[in-house]
């Protein structure tokens, strides 16, 4: 059996080390696999990936990707060890253009490679290319998180995380940049990707974790945990908590 590309081993995490958010959580993503972890507010969802990217301290337990130890890597070395992140808010710089944010991303590559992988990202999210001289600002919520991706991409890294993507967009918009995911992870990248929009997120990963009060309570193929009626209970019987 081959070894997962990311593992998440028993990781306990939170804000302050005496308050952990989450509890001894375990979980595993696969090469050019998409998994969600979804879940009632309050569940830990974003706090996990966040302390696999060196935002929230880990107390105790291990990350590994393709079996290197990446437990506590601060953020800025993520790219480096192949990984991209891709927070829920504050994603793009607003007062740059388009052009000028994947410029960002691409800023550690030598000219030459950035300027092909720009060109990449292009072909990959043509609407962005439309708007290549443009603020950032004028871009649509759906539009934002696709530049998101793209500039994330730049790196390319084996894994992208990813948190609530389809937050405040359209299902139209959801539609579009779910769409684009798909066709990500068909190309060999996997990703982790939190969401509450539970139906949507189940339709088109692979596999999916269900998040309960910081604790992995159910896990398995996303078309089990569809007809699974507990996932109900679980949504109807926390929550309130932020994440």
């Amino acid at each position: 059996m081959s070894v997962p590309l990311l593992q998440v081993d028993r990781v306990v995490a939170g804000y302050r080390p005496d308050l952990p958010i989450i509890h001894g959580i375990s979980l595993d993503v696969g090469e050019a696999e998409m998994v969600t972890i979804i879940g009632p507010n309050g569940a830990g969802k974003s706090t996990l990936i966040k302390a696999i990217a060196g935002i929230v301290p880990v107390s105790s337990g291990h990350v590994s990707l393709a079996g290197r130890d990446i437990t506590r890597f601060p953020t800025h070395a993520l790219a480096g060890a192949s990984i991209a992140y891709v927070p829920q808010t504050s994603n793009v710089f607003t007062t740059l253009t388009i052009n000028e944010n994947l410029a960002v991303g691409a800023s550690s590559l030598p000219k030459a490679h950035a300027l092909r992988r720009v060109e990449r990202a292009y072909e990959s999210f043509p609407v962005l290319k439309d708007y290549r001289h443009k603020k950032a600002r004028v871009l649509s919520g759906g539009q934002r998180q696709m530049l998101a991706v793209a500039r994330a991409l730049l790196t390319e890294p084996r894994l992208v995380m990813l948190d609530e993507p389809s937050a405040g967009l359209s299902p139209l918009m959801v539609s579009e940049v779910f769409q684009r995911l798909k066709l990500l992870v068909e190309t060999g990248v996997a990703i982790l990707m939190v969401e509450q929009n539970a139906k949507a997120a189940l339709a088109i990963s692979h596999r999916t974790y269900v998040f309960a009060e910081g604790r992995n309570r159910i896990d398995g193929p996303s078309r089990e945990i569809v007809e699974n009626p507990e996932v109900a209970s679980i949504y109807l019987g926390a929550g309130g908590r932020k994440r």
